[in-house]
């Protein structure tokens, strides 16, 4: 038996129609669960771009979508790197340029990311057992931005935690990317 379906009314949209804001992350504390702050790359769509691709059109694209990190995939769909906004704005780029000539127009993603086999992760499985305070501490420890977490023995990258969404979500206010710096702030906050 088969039900008949009705098409739903449609209606015009009204004048200067507004796109919604993203949602506000949830509160947290240091005592919260690890995945609270974790961004879960099985929900959502990470931003990717070819390693043949230049350092500025990595740039446009991370002020687009509002990222810090774009994960560097080659025509097989395989993570082979990673590109910060730090590697952008670092003296890599200049420091290429140095070396084999030519303009920063010239440096393509491939030339300052860093390669998969210098890429560290956590393993997802550790994960459910940490909490956000124990991410704040690899990732000071470590003296990076980001964090991969991974599953199926490091073979599927699963997340990423980010900074900048920790300290957002602890209510903590970023005003340098200096990584030293930023942990000192997250910190004095959280005297507070």
């Amino acid at each position: 038996m088969t039900r008949e379906y009705s098409p739903i009314p449609l209606s015009s949209l009204a004048p200067a129609a507004r796109l919604p804001e993203p949602e506000l992350l949830e509160r947290v504390s240091l005592d919260d669960p690890a995945f609270a702050v974790l961004t879960d790359l099985t929900q959502v769509t990470p931003a990717t771009i070819g390693p043949d691709r230049s350092i500025d059109h990595a740039h446009a694209m991370m002020l687009e979508r509002r990222v810090r990190l774009l994960f560097v995939v080659g025509a097989d769909r395989f993570v082979v790197g990673v590109l910060t906004s730090t590697d952008l704005l670092s003296e890599k780029p200049m420091r290429f340029v140095q070396e084999r000539g030519g303009t920063r127009s010239d440096v393509l993603v491939a030339d300052i990311m860093t390669p998969f086999e210098r890429m560290d992760s956590i393993d997802m499985q550790d994960v459910a057992q940490m909490r956000v305070g124990h991410i704040v501490a690899t990732l000071k420890f470590v003296g990076r931005q980001h964090l991969l977490a991974a599953d199926e023995g490091g073979r599927r990258l699963r997340g990423l935690f980010s900074t900048s969404r920790i300290a957002k979500q602890l209510g903590v206010e970023l005003s340098t990317e200096d990584i030293a710096q930023t942990f000192a702030e997250i910190e004095a906050a959280l005297a507070h």
